[in-house]
């Protein structure tokens, strides 16, 4: 038997866990699965021969390193700030490792020692980042294969609640970390290039420049500009692009209601608020308020928002009970970011029979033979339930294919990577259809950006 160690049993592991225990007699694995809370890890393996659920804490040492020597390879759904010991662990006993987290700088680093040792370390290889990397790099290879060249890439992607759980105004519901949700946007202006000009949107206004998008039988939605949609030239082969564009998905309306949280400083996550435990919802609406002897909280609100009483934008935020006398913070030494996260997650929180959706879209602009084409691929995923979820699917699922691919040679090049090779995206992409994750490309006139273009 092949043993494979999986770090962390949360939400995210669910479908992987259910893939690769799937898979065990057939390939052949003994899955370990270590949490901090073994009543999760016991909950994911469901008593299954192939499986040992193990109590983990990934902050002591000797307990990690001795799961990491049993395993031949080892996946981790750790926070992403966490891989980075497991990481070192696999360099010392010579393991694989599978994360669907970002590259850090001191992941990278370990690139040289995991070659030298013919390790593949794995990264970038859950949904987005990893599916839309996939997705992307099939397309874009296909484009340069026939002799095109690129001229646009745009790449949009969002956590949404599925249409038939879709029962608040905002048109939204948390499917994934509510405090990246609060946070999103904050750390930076938001840097792409349209039509070979640089452009940057600050934080004070990001929420406000957002493009539409149509998804047939889904309707409209709409996109916010990602933090630095840049570092993909390089990645994707795209240094000479015009265009690079990544932003993440909502329903219209959702970042124009959004807006009003940032420009009164509710999602600010610097400093603590003085009695925020005690504090009430309308306590909270008020600190951002500028005093009046007479004025009521919700008249001063929407003064200083400009919203009309029939507006809209005053709806969303009734809906969300800003103004409740009794509702308490109950948060100790909290930020305006930590308060705004509990008072959202009243109305927000996914309800035990509500299923969540994965939408994703890709714009390919390129020239060809001198005439320029454009291709839009489009993904819809919506969750089964509150445990296998699109967001749990379209992530964990390819880690597991990836993890599978490595034990089973398939994968070979090694080093710290992310998924843009044909050896990793071709036969997991393929897989992945098979589980309802289909990629719908449809050939488009080039329009770029220049609305004077006139098509023979």
């Amino acid at each position: 038997m092949r043993t494979i160690l999986i770090i962390g049993a949360g939400r995210s592991a669910s479908s992987l866990i259910q893939y690769l225990l799937a898979k065990s007699e057939k390939e052949q694995l003994h899955l370990i699965i270590g949490d901090l809370s073994l009543e999760l890890a016991q909950k994911k393996t469901n008593n299954h021969p192939n499986a040992t659920p193990i109590a983990l804490d990934i902050f002591n040492a000797q307990q990690r390193q001795e799961a990491i020597q049993k395993a031949t390879i080892v996946i981790s759904m750790l926070p992403a700030h966490l891989h980075i010991e497991v990481a070192k662990d696999c360099i010392l006993f010579n393991k694989h490792m599978v994360t669907a987290s970002y590259i850090s700088e001191a992941m990278q680093a370990l690139d040289a020692e995991a070659k030298a040792k013919g390790l593949i370390f794995m990264n970038e290889i859950g949904l987005d980042p990893g599916i839309d990397h996939m997705s992307a790099m099939k397309v874009i290879d296909e484009i340069k294969e026939k002799g095109g060249k690129m001229l646009l890439f745009e790449s949009f992607c969002g956590g949404l609640v599925a249409p038939e759980s879709d029962t608040n105004i905002w048109n939204y519901k948390f499917t994934w970390a509510p405090r990246n949700v609060v946070l999103a946007g904050q750390g930076g202006a938001a840097k792409f290039i349209q039509e070979g000009a640089y452009k940057y949107i600050p934080y004070c206004n990001l929420f406000r420049r957002t493009e539409f998008l149509e998804v047939e039988g889904y309707g409209r939605f709409e996109a916010y500009s990602n933090r630095d949609s840049l570092k993909y030239r390089s990645v994707y082969g795209l240094d000479d692009v015009l265009t690079l564009y990544r932003g993440t998905i909502r329903r219209v309306g959702f970042s124009k209601a959004w807006n009003m949280f940032v420009q009164l400083g509710m999602t600010d996550d610097s400093y603590i608020m003085e009695g925020s435990e005690e504090m009430t919802y309308r306590q909270f609406v008020n600190s951002f308020l500028p005093y009046h002897p007479t004025d009521s909280v919700e008249l001063k609100m929407r003064h200083i928002l400009k919203i009309d009483q029939d507006d809209i934008m005053w709806d969303k935020l009734v809906e969300l009970d800003l103004f409740s006398r009794s509702k308490k913070v109950g948060l100790k030494n909290a930020t305006p970011a930590q308060i705004l996260e509990k008072i959202l997650s009243d109305s927000w929180t996914l309800q035990p029979e509500d299923k969540d959706m994965i939408v994703m879209y890709h714009k390919f602009g390129y020239e060809w033979k001198g005439i320029t084409s454009q291709i839009d691929s489009k993904m819809v995923c919506i969750g089964d339930d509150q445990m296998y979820t699109a967001m749990a699917k379209t992530v964990g699922l390819p880690v597991a294919m990836a993890a599978l691919l490595i034990l089973n040679g398939k994968i070979q090049t090694s080093g710290v990577q992310l998924p843009i090779q044909k050896e990793v995206y071709e036969p997991i992409l393929k897989e992945l259809e098979s589980y309802g994750v289909v990629f719908n490309e449809q050939a488009m006139p080039y329009m770029g950006y220049n609305p004077d273009k006139v098509f023979n």
